[in-house]
C-alpha cells in the first residue's frame, strides 16, 4: 500500500481542496486520514457517517488534593510555567491549560498532596465515507500535543485491516512537529502551493524537510493564472529540484462555491476539476497506484 501526505509549506493554498478531490477521483476505495489536527476539515467535504471516537490522552497534569494541602505555596514558587495560583479563598489551584507535567511540584511538596495523572488531550475519530474510511481528529483548545496526536491518527488508520491500494494523507500546513509526523513513514509528498513570493519561500522549507525523509515529491500548482511571473518562479524551482509538477490549477470561483456547499469540485466540469483529476491520474501512474 502506498502512502502519500497531500502538504503545504503554508494555510489556505488548497490542500485539503487537493486531497478531497483525489479521494472522489479513485477509481477505488482509499485508506484516508485527516492529519491536521488543529483544524481538521476533510471531513466537511466527504460524507460521513458512523463516527465513532476515543480520547486521546496527551501530556500530564498536576492536581492538588485540598484535603492534605496545607497552603504553604511552595509548589506555586517552584512552577517555572506559573500554572499554580493561589485565589481570593487562598486556595492553590492548577490551572491546566499553562500545566506542563514536569512533575516538580510533587518534589516540593512536603504534603504529598500533589499528583501527575493524564489528561484528555483531544479526540480520534473514525467515520466511513464512500471513498473509504477515514480517520480524523480534534485537538483541544490549549493543548500542545499536535504531533502525539498526529501520530495516534495514523497508527488507528494503519490498524484498518480492509485491504486498499493507497493510504492518502490530508497533513496540516508548516513545517513542524505535526508535519514531520504525519510525512514519516510516507511514500510521497504532493505539496500544494501557490504562486507569490511567501508561498516558494515556504514551499522551499517544505522541500528541506521532505529531503530527511528520502520522500518523492509532486507539486500541484494552485490558483496557477493568479500571478504569472510568481507562477514561473515556482516552475523554475521545481526544475531545479528535479521536483514533478503534476498539476497547474487556474483560479476558478467553482472551488469556493463548493467548498460552501460542503463538497468538492469532483463531481463538476469545471477548469479546475478537469487540471485535478488529470494531477491524480499522473501522480497514479508515477507512483504505481491502481486508479
Amino acid at each position: 500500500m502506498k502512502t502519500v501526505a497531500v502538504m503545504s509549506g503554508k494555510g489556505g493554498t488548497g490542500k485539503t481542496m487537493v486531497a478531497a478531490g483525489f479521494a472522489v477521483f479513485s477509481q477505488q476505495r482509499l485508506l484516508l486520514a485527516d492529519c491536521d489536527v488543529d483544524a481538521a476539515n476533510l471531513s466537511l467535504l466527504l460524507k460521513t457517517s458512523d463516527t465513532a471516537c476515543r480520547p486521546f490522552m496527551g501530556l500530564d497534569c498536576a492536581s492538588i488534593d485540598q484535603s492534605r494541602c496545607v497552603g504553604c505555596g511552595l509548589c506555586e514558587a517552584y512552577c517555572r510555567f506559573s500554572a499554580i495560583d493561589q485565589g481570593d479563598d487562598g486556595v492553590f489551584q492548577v490551572n491546566p491549560l499553562k500545566c506542563e507535567g514536569c512533575a516538580v511540584c510533587t518534589l516540593v511538596c512536603g504534603e504529598e498532596a500533589i499528583t501527575i495523572s493524564k489528561r484528555q488531550s483531544g479526540e480520534v475519530c473514525h467515520s466511513e465515507t464512500p471513498q473509504g474510511p477515514l480517520y480524523h481528529a480534534e485537538l483541544f483548545s490549549g493543548s500542545g500535543t499536535s504531533g502525539m496526536l498526529v501520530f495516534e491518527v495514523k497508527k488507528d488508520a494503519l490498524e484498518n485491516k480492509e485491504k486498499l491500494p493507497a493510504f492518502l494523507i490530508d497533513g496540516p500546513p508548516g513545517i513542524g512537529c505535526p508535519v514531520i509526523s504525519a510525512i514519516s513513514g510516507a511514500d510521497a509528498v504532493v505539496m500544494v502551493t501557490e504562486p507569490g513570493i511567501s508561498a516558494l519561500h515556504d514551499l522551499q522549507r517544505l522541500v528541506t524537510i521532505c529531503r530527511q525523509f528520502g520522500v518523492d515529491m509532486f507539486l500541484v500548482l494552485n490558483k496557477a493564472d493568479l500571478d504569472k511571473e510568481r507562477a514561473e518562479d515556482v516552475k523554475r524551482y521545481c526544475a531545479q529540484e528535479k521536483i514533478q509538477m503534476i498539476g497547474t490549477i487556474p483560479f476558478d470561483p467553482a472551488v469556493i462555491a463548493a467548498a460552501r456547499r460542503g463538497e468538492t469540485i469532483a463531481d463538476t466540469d469545471t477548469p479546475a476539476a478537469i487540471s485535478l483529476k488529470e494531477a491524480w491520474k499522473t501522480l497514479c501512474t508515477a507512483m504505481g497506484i491502481p486508479q
